[in-house]
Protein backbone atom coordinates (compact mmCIF):
# COMPACT_ATOMS: atom_id res chain seq x y z
CA UNK A 1 0.00 0.00 0.00
CA UNK A 2 1.25 3.43 -0.96
CA UNK A 3 1.50 6.17 1.80
CA UNK A 4 -1.87 8.26 0.87
CA UNK A 5 -3.42 4.98 1.64
CA UNK A 6 -2.30 4.01 4.80
CA UNK A 7 -2.60 8.23 5.84
CA UNK A 8 -6.30 8.97 4.90
CA UNK A 9 -5.82 12.55 6.19
CA UNK A 10 -2.80 12.81 3.83
CA UNK A 11 -5.65 12.35 1.09
CA UNK A 12 -7.77 14.80 2.59
CA UNK A 13 -4.80 17.72 2.70
CA UNK A 14 -3.76 16.42 -0.79
CA UNK A 15 -7.57 17.34 -2.22
CA UNK A 16 -7.75 20.27 -0.21
CA UNK A 17 -4.34 21.91 -1.48
CA UNK A 18 -5.52 20.85 -4.74
CA UNK A 19 -8.91 22.61 -4.79
CA UNK A 20 -7.16 25.45 -2.99
CA UNK A 21 -5.00 25.55 -6.07
CA UNK A 22 -7.98 24.97 -8.54
CA UNK A 23 -9.68 28.27 -7.66
CA UNK A 24 -6.91 30.74 -7.51
CA UNK A 25 -6.53 29.41 -10.94
CA UNK A 26 -9.81 30.06 -11.83
CA UNK A 27 -9.82 33.50 -10.37
CA UNK A 28 -8.35 35.34 -13.21
CA UNK A 29 -10.70 33.50 -15.65
CA UNK A 30 -13.92 34.13 -14.25
CA UNK A 31 -12.92 37.85 -13.74
CA UNK A 32 -12.04 37.99 -17.27
CA UNK A 33 -15.35 36.37 -18.43
CA UNK A 34 -17.33 38.78 -15.73
CA UNK A 35 -15.45 41.65 -17.33
CA UNK A 36 -16.28 40.93 -20.96
CA UNK A 37 -19.61 41.93 -20.24
CA UNK A 38 -19.09 45.02 -18.32
CA UNK A 39 -18.52 48.48 -19.71
CA UNK A 40 -14.80 50.12 -19.76
CA UNK A 41 -15.88 52.54 -16.98
CA UNK A 42 -16.72 49.99 -14.42
CA UNK A 43 -13.47 47.79 -15.55
CA UNK A 44 -10.77 50.88 -14.40
CA UNK A 45 -12.69 51.88 -11.70
CA UNK A 46 -11.05 49.46 -9.62
CA UNK A 47 -13.74 47.76 -7.78
CA UNK A 48 -12.85 44.26 -7.41
CA UNK A 49 -16.91 42.29 -8.33
CA UNK A 50 -17.11 39.47 -10.30
CA UNK A 51 -21.09 40.45 -11.37
CA UNK A 52 -21.57 43.11 -13.38
CA UNK A 53 -23.15 45.51 -11.66
CA UNK A 54 -23.60 47.34 -15.61
CA UNK A 55 -24.31 43.99 -17.64
CA UNK A 56 -23.80 45.08 -21.05
CA UNK A 57 -23.21 42.89 -24.45
CA UNK A 58 -21.87 46.09 -26.18
CA UNK A 59 -18.40 44.31 -26.04
CA UNK A 60 -19.24 41.49 -28.12
CA UNK A 61 -21.05 43.72 -30.50
CA UNK A 62 -18.34 45.98 -31.59
CA UNK A 63 -15.86 42.78 -31.67
CA UNK A 64 -18.40 41.05 -34.27
CA UNK A 65 -19.85 43.89 -35.92
CA UNK A 66 -17.85 46.60 -35.46
CA UNK A 67 -14.22 45.53 -35.46
CA UNK A 68 -13.61 44.24 -39.35
CA UNK A 69 -10.96 42.36 -39.20
CA UNK A 70 -11.48 40.01 -36.03
CA UNK A 71 -13.59 37.50 -38.35
CA UNK A 72 -9.94 37.24 -40.59
CA UNK A 73 -7.69 37.02 -37.53
CA UNK A 74 -9.66 34.17 -36.50
CA UNK A 75 -9.44 32.58 -39.71
CA UNK A 76 -5.69 33.50 -40.02
CA UNK A 77 -5.18 31.78 -36.27
CA UNK A 78 -7.51 28.45 -37.15
CA UNK A 79 -5.01 28.18 -40.77
CA UNK A 80 -1.96 28.44 -38.92
CA UNK A 81 -2.99 26.24 -35.97
CA UNK A 82 -4.38 23.54 -37.75
CA UNK A 83 -1.48 23.39 -40.47
CA UNK A 84 1.17 23.65 -37.55
CA UNK A 85 -0.19 20.89 -35.78
CA UNK A 86 -1.38 18.38 -38.86
CA UNK A 87 2.59 18.98 -40.00
CA UNK A 88 3.78 18.33 -36.40
CA UNK A 89 1.73 14.99 -36.23
CA UNK A 90 2.84 13.68 -39.36
CA UNK A 91 6.71 15.25 -39.23
CA UNK A 92 7.24 14.07 -35.53
CA UNK A 93 5.89 11.16 -35.58
CA UNK A 94 7.39 10.18 -38.70
CA UNK A 95 10.98 11.51 -37.09
CA UNK A 96 10.14 9.54 -33.80
CA UNK A 97 9.13 6.08 -35.71
CA UNK A 98 12.70 6.53 -38.02
CA UNK A 99 14.57 7.36 -34.48
CA UNK A 100 13.07 4.63 -32.63
CA UNK A 101 12.88 1.23 -35.62
CA UNK A 102 15.12 2.23 -38.41
CA UNK A 103 18.86 1.62 -38.98
CA UNK A 104 20.67 4.34 -40.73
CA UNK A 105 24.16 6.69 -40.24
CA UNK A 106 24.17 9.23 -38.52
CA UNK A 107 21.14 7.93 -36.56
CA UNK A 108 22.47 8.57 -32.83
CA UNK A 109 24.33 11.75 -34.00
CA UNK A 110 20.52 13.08 -34.90
CA UNK A 111 19.36 11.66 -31.69
CA UNK A 112 21.83 13.67 -29.97
CA UNK A 113 21.20 16.70 -31.70
CA UNK A 114 17.82 16.77 -31.09
CA UNK A 115 17.97 16.01 -27.50
CA UNK A 116 20.76 19.98 -27.32
CA UNK A 117 17.65 21.64 -29.32
CA UNK A 118 15.55 20.90 -26.22
CA UNK A 119 18.36 22.78 -24.29
CA UNK A 120 17.86 25.65 -26.65
CA UNK A 121 15.10 28.50 -25.69
CA UNK A 122 13.29 29.12 -28.64
CA UNK A 123 13.84 33.15 -28.15
CA UNK A 124 16.95 32.36 -28.96
CA UNK A 125 16.42 31.58 -33.21
CA UNK A 126 13.90 34.47 -33.26
CA UNK A 127 16.58 36.71 -35.26
CA UNK A 128 17.94 33.83 -37.36
CA UNK A 129 14.21 32.69 -37.96
CA UNK A 130 13.37 36.64 -39.12
CA UNK A 131 16.48 36.58 -41.39
CA UNK A 132 15.71 33.35 -43.08
CA UNK A 133 12.29 34.35 -43.66
CA UNK A 134 13.51 37.61 -45.25
CA UNK A 135 15.64 36.23 -47.52
CA UNK A 136 13.46 33.52 -48.49
CA UNK A 137 10.39 36.15 -49.30
CA UNK A 138 7.63 34.92 -46.51
CA UNK A 139 7.43 37.54 -43.93
CA UNK A 140 4.30 38.54 -43.58
CA UNK A 141 2.65 35.06 -44.72
CA UNK A 142 0.95 31.87 -43.95
CA UNK A 143 4.22 30.04 -45.11
CA UNK A 144 6.54 32.32 -42.88
CA UNK A 145 4.32 31.45 -39.88
CA UNK A 146 3.62 27.62 -40.40
CA UNK A 147 7.11 26.65 -41.74
CA UNK A 148 9.17 27.46 -38.83
CA UNK A 149 6.83 25.35 -36.37
CA UNK A 150 6.35 22.43 -38.12
CA UNK A 151 8.42 20.19 -36.47
CA UNK A 152 9.25 20.22 -32.75
CA UNK A 153 12.16 18.86 -31.07
CA UNK A 154 10.16 18.09 -27.79
CA UNK A 155 7.55 15.85 -29.42
CA UNK A 156 10.23 13.91 -31.83
CA UNK A 157 11.77 12.68 -28.76
CA UNK A 158 8.35 12.27 -26.74
CA UNK A 159 7.32 10.49 -30.12
CA UNK A 160 10.75 8.07 -30.32
CA UNK A 161 10.11 7.28 -26.59
CA UNK A 162 6.17 5.81 -27.62
CA UNK A 163 7.92 4.03 -30.41
CA UNK A 164 10.54 2.50 -28.18
CA UNK A 165 8.43 1.08 -26.41
CA UNK A 166 6.06 -0.21 -28.87
CA UNK A 167 5.21 -4.12 -29.14
CA UNK A 168 7.70 -4.99 -31.47
CA UNK A 169 5.99 -8.26 -32.50
CA UNK A 170 3.13 -6.50 -34.32
CA UNK A 171 5.60 -4.99 -36.66
CA UNK A 172 7.50 -8.48 -37.08
CA UNK A 173 3.87 -10.22 -37.80
CA UNK A 174 2.95 -7.04 -40.17
CA UNK A 175 6.20 -7.59 -42.24
CA UNK A 176 5.43 -11.45 -42.14
CA UNK A 177 2.11 -10.45 -44.38
CA UNK A 178 4.20 -8.60 -46.57
CA UNK A 179 3.77 -4.45 -45.59
CA UNK A 180 6.66 -2.38 -46.63
CA UNK A 181 8.36 0.27 -43.47
CA UNK A 182 5.42 3.03 -44.73
CA UNK A 183 2.74 0.41 -44.84
CA UNK A 184 3.48 -0.54 -41.19
CA UNK A 185 3.98 2.90 -40.08
CA UNK A 186 0.45 4.06 -41.70
CA UNK A 187 -1.36 0.96 -40.77
CA UNK A 188 -0.42 -0.28 -37.76
CA UNK A 189 1.48 1.82 -35.79
CA UNK A 190 -0.21 5.39 -36.37
CA UNK A 191 -3.69 3.71 -35.47
CA UNK A 192 -2.59 2.76 -32.26
CA UNK A 193 -0.58 5.83 -31.56
CA UNK A 194 -3.78 7.85 -31.28
CA UNK A 195 -2.70 8.92 -27.07
CA UNK A 196 0.30 9.89 -28.08
CA UNK A 197 -1.23 11.87 -30.69
CA UNK A 198 -3.29 12.96 -29.05
CA UNK A 199 -1.31 14.62 -26.81
CA UNK A 200 0.75 16.14 -28.63
CA UNK A 201 -1.64 17.29 -30.88
CA UNK A 202 -3.29 19.29 -27.74
CA UNK A 203 0.37 20.79 -27.16
CA UNK A 204 1.06 21.93 -30.13
CA UNK A 205 -1.95 23.64 -31.03
CA UNK A 206 -2.46 25.21 -28.10
CA UNK A 207 1.40 26.45 -28.34
CA UNK A 208 0.66 27.50 -31.89
CA UNK A 209 -3.01 29.16 -31.49
CA UNK A 210 -1.59 31.27 -28.27
CA UNK A 211 1.85 32.04 -30.11
CA UNK A 212 2.26 36.13 -30.21
CA UNK A 213 5.60 36.55 -30.14
CA UNK A 214 6.52 34.97 -33.65
CA UNK A 215 3.70 36.87 -35.39
CA UNK A 216 5.05 39.69 -33.70
CA UNK A 217 8.40 39.63 -35.26
CA UNK A 218 7.45 38.42 -38.60
CA UNK A 219 3.81 40.13 -39.10
CA UNK A 220 3.26 43.49 -40.07
CA UNK A 221 0.08 43.56 -41.74
CA UNK A 222 -3.09 44.05 -39.72
CA UNK A 223 -5.17 41.69 -42.33
CA UNK A 224 -2.10 38.79 -41.53
CA UNK A 225 -2.24 39.53 -37.84
CA UNK A 226 -3.39 36.20 -35.42
CA UNK A 227 -5.93 36.74 -32.61
CA UNK A 228 -3.24 37.19 -30.09
CA UNK A 229 -1.83 39.90 -32.09
CA UNK A 230 -4.95 41.77 -33.15
CA UNK A 231 -6.02 41.33 -29.54
CA UNK A 232 -2.79 43.18 -28.77
CA UNK A 233 -4.21 46.45 -31.00
CA UNK A 234 -7.15 47.43 -28.51
CA UNK A 235 -3.99 48.31 -26.24
CA UNK A 236 -3.39 52.24 -26.93
CA UNK A 237 -0.75 54.17 -25.59
CA UNK A 238 -3.26 56.60 -23.36
CA UNK A 239 -6.43 53.92 -23.40
CA UNK A 240 -6.43 50.23 -23.11
CA UNK A 241 -9.99 48.91 -23.91
CA UNK A 242 -10.23 46.09 -21.77
CA UNK A 243 -13.64 45.36 -22.27
CA UNK A 244 -12.90 44.63 -26.13
CA UNK A 245 -9.94 42.51 -24.97
CA UNK A 246 -12.20 40.60 -22.19
CA UNK A 247 -14.99 39.76 -24.57
CA UNK A 248 -12.31 38.74 -26.99
CA UNK A 249 -10.03 37.01 -24.91
CA UNK A 250 -13.37 34.76 -24.06
CA UNK A 251 -14.22 33.76 -27.90
CA UNK A 252 -10.13 33.27 -28.49
CA UNK A 253 -10.07 30.61 -25.42
CA UNK A 254 -13.02 28.33 -27.42
CA UNK A 255 -11.11 26.55 -30.04
CA UNK A 256 -8.39 25.64 -27.04
CA UNK A 257 -11.26 24.42 -25.03
CA UNK A 258 -12.93 22.11 -27.84
CA UNK A 259 -8.90 20.83 -28.89
CA UNK A 260 -8.79 19.82 -25.50
CA UNK A 261 -12.67 18.31 -24.94
CA UNK A 262 -12.09 16.52 -28.07
CA UNK A 263 -8.88 14.65 -27.15
CA UNK A 264 -9.76 14.34 -23.99
CA UNK A 265 -10.43 10.73 -23.58
CA UNK A 266 -6.84 10.21 -24.98
CA UNK A 267 -4.85 12.75 -23.48
CA UNK A 268 -3.95 11.51 -19.79
CA UNK A 269 -3.31 8.54 -21.57
CA UNK A 270 -0.81 10.30 -24.00
CA UNK A 271 0.69 12.22 -21.41
CA UNK A 272 2.12 9.11 -19.74
CA UNK A 273 3.27 7.62 -22.16
CA UNK A 274 6.99 8.04 -21.77
CA UNK A 275 8.92 4.74 -20.85
CA UNK A 276 12.08 4.31 -18.90
CA UNK A 277 13.83 2.68 -22.18
CA UNK A 278 16.42 4.30 -24.11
Amino acid sequence: MNLISRLPWLKVLLYLLLTVYAIITLIPFLWALSASFKPLSEIINGAPNFIPQNFTLDNYKQIFLQEPLFFRWLFNSVVIAVSVTFLNLLLNSMAGYALARLRFVGKRFCFFLILAVLAVPAQITLIPTFLILKALGWLNSYQGMIVPSMVNATFIFMMRQFFVNFPQELEEAAQLDGLNTWEIFQNIVLPLAKPALAAQAVFVFMGSWNNFILPLVILFDPEMFTLPLGLNTFKGQYISYWNYIMAASMIFTLPALGIYAFFNRYFIQGVTFTGGKS
